[in-house]
């Protein structure tokens, strides 16, 4: 486990602030359910016939559902990007439509055939991170899809650790505040020792000082991004999910 006691230096990667593409606001229609809107931001270089760019998927906590999608913008890349910086990916943030409801795995997959099927995106760089109840949602969707994402980074989140077992070979960088009062980092704890137990590729770091906010200091590092890039789906092996315990 890695314990901050002070912020992170900051290192100079592809994340330094520039004029970014305005993020755009889409709406996807599945079938038999709902609408769902999203943000996208698509970054400098982008064309749909030139390399296949990475892709994160970000999910936003309780507070930002709705249909009001300047909420999503409060926090994580959305509030970056809207601050002027330019990510390496192409950056879906959407947006939960029930203010008390978890997301909607079934509908998030879609989402991204949808995407995979429209934009010009790199297969083998798909990224996945959340926070708070979108960090539980990071950790459901990606037990229930391991093979789909190149890497994932779940922040003051929860998951059955039972199922530690189907992300084993998911690179995965776990953050928490030590002092959250609404989803204990005891959570993560538990869940990051179990996927540990089983060989998993998994790292934990909580912030000492921090309560329920630990993404703030998480996504303003830049490290974090640099850590996604250095993951492909092709460099490990994609099993299927072992049996439910």
């Amino acid at each position: 486990m890695i314990r901050l006691h002070h912020l992170l230096i900051a290192f100079p990667i592809m994340t330094t602030l520039v004029f970014a593409h305005p993020q755009s606001e889409e709406q996807f229609v599945p079938a038999e359910s709902a609408p769902l809107h999203y943000l996208l931001a698509l970054p400098e270089g982008y064309t749909p016939d030139g390399e296949p760019l990475p892709l994160l998927l970000f999910l936003h906590g309780g507070g930002e559902s709705g249909s009001d999608l300047e909420k999503v913008k409060r926090h994580g890349p959305p509030k970056l990007i809207e601050a002027g910086r330019n990510f390496p990916f192409i950056v879906v943030s959407p947006q939960n439509p029930g203010s008390a409801a978890f997301w909607d795995e079934d509908v998030l997959i879609r989402l991204l055939d949808h995407l995979q099927a429209t934009l010009n995106v790199d297969s083998d760089r798909i990224y996945l991170t959340g926070l708070s109840r979108g960090g539980y949602g990071a950790w459901m969707l990606a037990l229930e899809n391991p093979g789909r994402f190149a890497a994932f980074i779940p922040i003051s989140g929860a998951a059955p650790s039972p199922y530690a077992a189907w992300l084993k070979d998911l690179p995965t960088w776990v953050f928490h505040g030590a002092l959250d009062p609404v989803i204990p980092v005891t959570e993560s704890e538990r869940m990051v020792a179990a996927i540990q137990a089983r060989g998993g590729d998994v790292r934990l770091t909580v912030y000492p000082d921090a309560k329920h906010d630990a993404w703030t200091a998480t996504y303003d590092n830049p490290e974090i991004y640099e850590w996604l890039l250095q993951h492909h789906r092709s460099q490990r092996p994609v099993k299927p999910k072992p049996a439910s315990p």
